[in-house]
């Protein structure tokens, strides 16, 4: 399932990534059928800015579905897959990553899957019957998923005791809302043999939208960056979710919940698979911190703006840009 050549590989320059090192075993686990389990949910975020979620009650079936139909997309002959592409920004793309110079190891789909109906502008090929068993698993998944988002942002808005209890998930489930999602697959190295050989996969970055969720096949490659600068790796587990703060939960919460910088490196090995549901706000949803969790006499972090400001703005930097700095006070 090698997609990216070596001759590919002769042809672009991508940074070595250091060894993946030893698995964190501080990853956060919420147990969403755990009672009270809102005050663990604020510290994780809080802490770490990420967690994982058990007991999410997305059957591994549905799950294991997706996968298989990504793998198949995935192993298609490169002209069939670039019939999906270029990404602009959604669609097949393979190691440019974003407009200004970031790559990667690896190749993705990316798809428009607001509150509406999913949308495939440009993406033609997920209408063709050909496609309809992927087509079939993809709606069936998105729709899966954004009710686990929209549970966990409910049980975030809870632990911060703050009304309505739908204040942070109606801005994800608003039919305007402005939701992706990514499939990643980084293939196995041809020149990179050997588990302490690394490259970077995707670079060091944090998520713009509110909330992201991700699933990965049990391959290893994901990083998170903890509070002292150092890079951990999280041990994989393809029947459990991972979630990250975005920046946008960031302004919201006013710098209490931080967004987690995190990277993922590809070694020689394993083909890895991710599938990642990036909830975002609609265009014009103003976005600065919420008065209900202000305490008295405290200072916005950040001045106000619209999702789209922000989204536009991130579109215009690099990966590992800090995007929210034009924004503080």
């Amino acid at each position: 399932m090698v997609v990216l050549t070596s001759a590919t590989l002769e042809q672009i320059t991508l940074p070595v990534a250091p060894k993946l090192g030893t698995y964190f075993s501080g990853t956060p686990v919420i147990n969403l059928a755990q009672p009270g389990l809102e005050t663990l949910l604020v510290r994780a975020c809080e802490e770490f800015g990420f967690f994982k979620v058990t007991n999410h009650g997305i059957p591994v079936e549905l799950m294991a579905r997706l996968e298989a139909e990504v793998v198949k997309f995935f192993a298609l002959p490169q002209t069939e897959k670039d019939r999906a592409g270029p990404a602009d920004p959604f669609g097949y793309g393979n190691r440019t990553i974003g407009f200004h110079g970031d790559m990667g190891w690896v190749e993705y789909l990316l798809l428009d899957v607001t509150s509406k109906p999913m949308s495939h502008t440009s993406l033609a090929f997920l209408e063709e019957p050909a496609a309809s068993s992927l087509r079939s698993a993809l709606s069936d998944y998105v729709s899966a998923t954004r009710k686990l988002v929209s549970e966990i942002l409910e049980l975030m808005a809870e632990g911060l005791r703050i009304q309505p209890r739908n204040i942070l998930s109606k801005m994800v489930t608003d039919e305007e809302s402005d939701s992706m999602l990514r499939l990643n697959h980084y293939p196995p190295c041809p020149h990179l043999q050997g588990p302490d050989c690394c490259l970077t996969g995707f670079g060091e970055h944090t998520d713009p939208q509110i909330i992201s969720v991700s699933r990965s096949n049990n391959t290893s490659g994901l990083q998170i960056s903890l509070r002292d600068g150092s890079w951990v790796t999280v041990p994989p587990d393809q029947d459990s979710f991972f979630v990250n703060v975005g920046d946008s939960l960031q302004v919201l919460t006013n710098g209490r919940f931080r967004s987690v910088k995190h990277r993922v490196l590809a070694n020689g090995l394993k083909s890895r698979v991710s599938m990642i549901y990036f909830g975002g706000p609609p265009s014009g949803e103003r976005l600065g911190p919420l008065p209900l969790l202000m305490k008295e006499g405290e200072q916005s972090l950040y001045r106000e703006f619209t999702w789209w400001e922000y989204k536009s703005a991130a579109y215009r930097t690099r990966l590992a840009d800090n995007r929210l700095g034009q924004f503080e006070r």
